[in-house]
């Protein structure tokens, strides 16, 4: 396996200091090295592999509602990544 090189600015999202919004989403137990992948996607190549999992999960009939942690899980991702795109943007830290 590969050893992956980080930008400066993914090493921010991926080893967040405390009390950003990356931190808590880390901290509730997201792999953000995984966020750092899908943001090197395009916007097809991420609505790709979004229907590939979504179809694999009905597949094998996991069910996909009423999942408050997995709601929770996705809304702190979407927080940390607005905070990454805010501050990577404005070259604040």
């Amino acid at each position: 396996m590969d050893k992956v090189e980080y930008t400066e600015q993914e090493r921010w999202l991926i080893e967040p200091k405390p009390g950003t919004a990356a931190a808590r989403a880390r901290d509730f137990g997201i792999d953000l090295s995984i966020t750092v992948s899908n943001l090197r996607l395009t916007a097809e190549q991420r609505i790709m592999k979004l229907d590939e999992t979504q179809h694999s999960l009905r597949k094998h009939r996991v069910d996909l509602e009423n999942d408050y942690d997995r709601e929770l899980a996705a809304l702190l991702e979407l927080e940390a990544i607005l905070e990454y795109r805010r501050v990577t943007k404005t070259g604040k830290s």
